[in-house]
């Protein structure tokens, strides 16, 4: 009896479950897996970390299980008004919001909330259900209005400030705009426009963001100061050699010259203990990952899927894309976390909501009416 009871609560059971894309979920548990050995090396001599991890892990996978089980029909229909909540969580943050080590961001409602985090996912939805709406009949003022709705969340998350969260959201919100059938000629046109507004950019861009410009181009100008970061990290990388220097034993970690060592430059101290070898199975890993999105874009039932599962695919290779060339010293410091990789909590329910969603186009993909 107890044996028939067994077997028929897993019957109830295995539609909840059913709901995860098996080879994404297979990348992401590897991702986490190889982030779990890489932080308990990382946060040696720091208590707690690990158990709040595998916390921030468990939340995560909750986030994407439920966002899995919306359908592409209920995003279509919230993208508006969440939209619309999203931005007037930016305004309260720009009239109202708590200052944090220099920077605006969050904002208190009840407890501490960053809505530039929740934009990541919204401004591309918002922009997918747009060029829905206007399937077959775009025009050049379509893409016009597609940059505004772009651009309005954007210029409030620079404003906080917070570039790399920007650039994140731009990101995903070209991504879509361009898949949507963005002209080729047009992209020129903005690239040159874009190059000739650079000495206007740089006027508006805050001194410390000026200084990590700087600091890219000559991080031996403050050795000791703001090119630290960039200096001790492109020595971990580089002092990993082939294969590394074994886990737990790398030096620049545990003797603290990596900074921030468990969330954004992670990367370093995985490269130093695990070498060139590590870090192309890293990105063999990444390329998976961005590789299923795709795969699960193409298949995509309708024109709202197929943008968003791009959008997505796109945050995914955009925070891996910064945050390996931040650490490797090819581009400014900008606080983005190693996906799935980097400590941290924020950032993982951001990645589980997006795995969530690409898995809800998957499992839809011949359910959605175009």
């Amino acid at each position: 009896m107890r044996i028939h009871e067994r077997r028929s609560l897993g019957r109830r059971l295995r539609p909840y479950f059913t709901v995860f894309d098996g080879p994404l979920t297979l990348i992401i548990v590897a991702l986490l897996t190889v982030s779990m050995i890489t932080l308990y090396s990382a946060s040696i001599g720091i208590p707690g970390k690990m158990e709040d991890q595998v916390r921030n892990i468990v939340l995560s996978f909750l986030v994407m299980w439920l966002a899995a089980n919306i359908s592409p029909q209920t995003m279509m229909r919230i993208a508006v008004p969440a939209y619309a909540a999203g931005m007037i969580l930016l305004v309260g943050v720009a009239l109202f919001g708590i200052i944090k080590l220099g920077a605006r961001r969050w904002l208190h409602l009840g407890i501490d909330i960053q809505p530039s985090e929740f934009m990541k996912i919204v401004t591309p939805m918002m922009l997918a259900w747009f060029f829905q709406q206007r399937a077959g009949q775009l025009r050049w003022h379509s893409y016009l209005l597609a940059a505004v709705l772009l651009m309005a969340p954007v210029l409030f998350i620079v404003r906080q400030p917070d570039l790399g969260t920007a650039l994140l959201v731009v990101a995903a919100g070209f991504t879509v705009i361009f898949l949507a059938g963005l002209a080729w000629k047009a992209i020129g046109v903005l690239l040159v426009l874009f190059g000739a507004s650079l000495p206007v950019i740089w006027t508006l861009l805050h001194d410390y963001q000026r200084e990590r410009v700087m600091t890219l181009i000559d991080p031996t100008s403050d050795p000791l100061g703001k090119g630290f970061h960039i200096i001790q990290s492109t020595i971990a990388v580089g002092s990993g050699g082939m294969t590394g220097k074994g886990w737990t034993h790398g030096t620049q970690a545990h003797l603290e010259f990596v900074p921030e060592r468990t969330t954004d430059f992670i990367f370093a101290v995985y490269s130093e203990e695990f070498g060139l070898i590590g870090n192309l199975v890293l990105l063999l890993l990444y390329l998976l990952l961005v590789g299923r999105g795709l795969m699960i874009a193409g298949n995509a039932a309708n024109l709202f899927s197929r943008l968003l599962a791009g959008a997505m695919t796109m945050i995914y290779f955009a925070y891996a894309f910064v945050n390996m060339g931040m650490v490797s010293g090819i581009l400014p410091v900008v606080g983005v976390p190693l996906p799935y990789m980097s400590y941290g909590g924020t950032a993982l329910l951001t990645l589980g909501l997006a795995g969530g969603i690409l898995m809800s186009i998957q499992r839809h993909r011949k359910l959605v009416q175009t």
